[in-house]
């Protein structure tokens, strides 16, 4: 039988490797932790590989444990009769029943040989006392924290991370603009990566990405955004009115202008250079140069008023007015006068 981790200690800290989900590797235990699904599904994935390499005849079953009977875990971790290695999924742990919870704490005491357990725990408290175990060191487990990617800096490495495995280049304001039209889902701005190196030919360039995702409403949102912040108010009103004849919705365009004068107020009265004013708001450098771009010929009190605008626009496309478009031309009249008119 495996040997027996040392047991979890009083203070908290886990007492096993935590790796990024791009390291993900078998153990007797593994915990997949955090609610970013797409990384956690690559992270299992990439266990599988490595495991069906090292023997292709791995044994793979997958367990629910919210609807796990007493029997369930022990079952699948019993040796088979040919001696195959197993891979045993354990979904839901976060929803986890009391009869997994308990054959589980029992089968850390004692890991099978040559199995490896994945526990899938998206968030919350449920769960919590077998979360302590493993990360106490119980099981002789590794955890991988797959944690939601919220900066758009976060988001800009992960797609870079595509294409560099991919050995494709991409144009940094490319990079940026595939970022800012897929801003809401991770798995669609994966999706999005694949396709842009399956179908082109060579470095991937700003007008690449325009083409194939032109379509795209957070894209449509960004465009207008960025002619009401430049103060082009002609350029801005058309191409809010042409992306809501393309079936643009309000709410995603005033997302969009809100993203850039946040990040405006931000950097507005930082002191430094883009890396040092970067790493201390938690941005990349890229977000700091823009927003200070963005921000000339704008003044404190101008971008003040366009914010409480921007809230009060917000509220109406929302359900608070009538007439949300309206709202959202109004809101973007007011921004190209930087917030005096």
């Amino acid at each position: 039988m495996a040997a027996r981790a040392a047991a979890p200690t009083r203070s908290g800290a886990p007492k096993i490797p935590v790796l990024p989900w791009d390291q993900a590797r078998p153990a007797p235990v593994v915990l997949v932790s955090g609610p970013e699904e797409l990384l956690a599904e690559r992270a299992i994935r990439a266990i599988r590989a490595a495991l069906t390499e090292a023997d292709p005849s791995l044994e793979v079953s997958d367990l629910d444990a919210s609807a796990a009977v007493p029997g369930d875990l022990s079952t699948l971790a019993s040796p088979s009769l040919f001696g195959e290695p197993r891979l045993i999924r354990v979904t839901a742990v976060e929803r986890l029943s009391e009869a997994f919870l308990g054959e589980a704490l029992r089968y850390l005491e004692q890991p099978a040989d040559d199995t490896v357990v994945v526990l899938r725990h998206a968030g919350g408290v449920r769960g919590k006392k077998l979360l302590d175990a493993v990360r106490g060191g119980l099981g002789g487990g590794v955890e991988i924290a797959c944690a939601e990617l919220k900066r758009d800096a976060d988001r800009a490495d992960f797609a870079a991370g595509e294409f560099r495995a991919a050995g494709k280049r991409i144009a940094p304001a490319a990079l940026r603009l595939l970022v800012s039209a897929f801003q809401e889902d991770l798995a669609e701005l994966a999706a999005a990566c694949q396709q842009l190196i399956a179908d082109t030919r060579g470095d991937i360039g700003e007008s690449t990405v325009e083409t194939y995702y032109a379509g795209r409403m957070e894209t449509n949102a960004f465009a207008v955004a960025d002619a009401a912040i430049a103060g082009r108010r002609g350029d801005a009103l058309v191409l809010l009115r042409h992306a809501i004849a393309t079936g643009a919705d309000p709410v995603p365009i005033v997302a969009a202008i809100a993203a850039k004068l946040r990040t405006m107020a931000r950097v507005f009265d930082a002191r430094g250079g883009g890396p040092q004013v970067a790493a201390e708001l938690g941005l990349a450098p890229w977000q700091v140069d823009r927003a200070r771009r963005d921000a000339q010929g704008w003044q404190a009190d101008g971008l003040g008023r366009a914010i409480v605008m921007l809230a009060e626009t917000d509220e109406r496309v929302k359900g608070a007015a009538r007439d949300p478009e309206f709202a959202v031309e109004r809101l973007v009249a007011f921004i190209a006068a930087r917030g005096e008119g």
